[in-house]
């Protein structure tokens, strides 16, 4: 672990902890995919909504962009032959602030950053895809400490990159290194102190990022490694319970959801997977057990969303919608009319970024209908849209290969 000493900023960052620092984070407030901007629009006019902005230059990559007082950070690999990653700040016009070299990032399949920043007061943590973690000064870029998975914590490589959202929860920062030791670890966020490392089975990380929950009392932090989905104790890292969870090439890359004490998980395969899966948690959190699993219903990366008593969430590659009943699995109707993708909810619609043709669509979803009130189609690059987009000051961010875009979804 390589730290750079800086005291006063050590000092500050724990004064800010103890004044609940505003948080930035993937997939929004909750980790879930639900923005809670108000006043949008119900409907776009013919074209989509105006485009108020748009910067070239972020690099590839599949990570979102992060609002966070008042500044976006996105990462990104601007020469993939370099294979240098770089974290860009723009201003809420699309102006550069400044940029950040953090060091080298994944090349190898599918060349581009892949986690999303993580802003934490006055601090912003990333993790590249080649398995360092770098705490930078929010304001500067100034590197505060960096850790490494290979050479402290003996992880083992994967396949394409590791590819987590680094989470944090007070003082704390949370990551999965993978393996036997350190299998999910806590450190501390202002030095990469490590705290806590939990025991796992062996597997290697995989793509998914954690998620933190109070569940009657008692913090829960819920991942995936390779074939398994596990249940941790936020407080000393010890396992709750396991519950397997198949996917023929180690694949699992939607971030769990937690809703009323239950945990639902998805992963998809082009060959097989364990599907879509509903786990209850018992009243204390030391156990699990599946409530439902439906292996016709498969996501790849998209993420589902939560409402009500139902899950909407989209097919892998197929151009199929669902909208599934919560307590069952089952499903309630489906609609072919947009292609597979990534979902978000905000102001009572939905917002669907589809993975093959690039299109925008603003969705009103209930459990008797889907209907498209609105879309935008954006230029084919890349090949894959696997970036989640994001909604902040009254625009959606979207990005788009090299660019990023901000357009302006308010009900003026």
């Amino acid at each position: 672990m390589r730290r750079i000493a800086y005291p006063l900023i050590i000092l500050a960052g724990m004064l800010i902890a103890s004044c609940e620092p505003e948080v930035a984070q993937w997939r929004g407030p909750g980790r879930d995919g639900k923005y809670p901007a108000r006043n949008l629009l119900k409907e776009w006019p013919e074209g989509g909504p105006r485009k108020i902005w748009s910067f070239d230059g972020i690099g590839s990559g599949m990570g979102s962009p992060v609002v966070a007082r008042n500044r976006i950070y996105v990462t990104g690999i601007p020469d993939t032959l370099a294979g240098t990653g770089r974290l860009t700040v723009l201003d809420l016009q699309g102006n550069l602030l400044w940029r950040k070299d953090y060091g080298a990032d994944f090349t190898a399949l599918f060349a581009g950053a892949r986690s999303t920043p993580l802003v934490v007061g006055r601090l912003v943590y990333l993790e590249s895809g080649n398995g360092k973690i770098y705490c930078l000064n929010a304001n500067t870029g100034e590197e505060v400490w960096s850790a490494d998975f290979f050479e402290d914590f003996q992880a083992d490589s994967v396949q394409f990159g590791f590819s987590e959202s680094l989470l944090a929860d007070g003082d704390r920062l949370f990551c999965t290194p993978g393996g036997k030791t350190n299998n999910m670890v806590a450190l501390d966020r202002f030095t990469g102190k490590k705290i806590w490392a939990s025991e796992g089975y062996g597997e290697q990380a995989t793509y998914s990022s954690p998620v933190i929950f109070n569940h009657y009392g008692r913090k829960i932090i819920v991942n995936l490694t390779a074939s398994s989905i596990l249940g941790i104790d936020a407080e000393n890292g010890s396992l709750l319970w396991r519950i397997h969870q198949f996917q023929d090439n180690k694949i699992h890359a939607n971030t769990p959801v937690y809703d009323e004490g239950k945990v639902l998980i998805a992963s998809a395969s082009r060959k097989d997977s364990s599907g879509l899966v509903m786990l209850e948690l018992s009243s204390d959190g030391t156990d699990a057990k599946i409530l439902w699993r439906n292996k016709s219903v498969i996501n790849l990366s998209g993420g589902a969303i939560v409402k009500d008593s139902s899950v909407y969430m989209s097919a892998y590659i197929q151009p199929r919608w669902y909208c599934i009943d919560k307590k069952t699995g089952e499903i309630r109707h489906t609609s072919t009319e947009l292609g597979g993708g990534v979902i978000l909810y905000a102001d009572g619609m939905f917002y669907i970024y589809t993975e093959r043709n690039g299109e925008i669509a603003l969705v009103d979803a209930s459990p008797e209908y889907f209907r498209v009130k609105g879309k935008i189609t954006l230029p084919l690059s890349p090949a894959e849209h696997w970036a989640h987009p994001v909604i902040s000051h009254g625009m959606l961010l979207v990005r788009n290969g090299n660019s990023l875009m901000a357009f302006d979804i308010t009900d003026n």
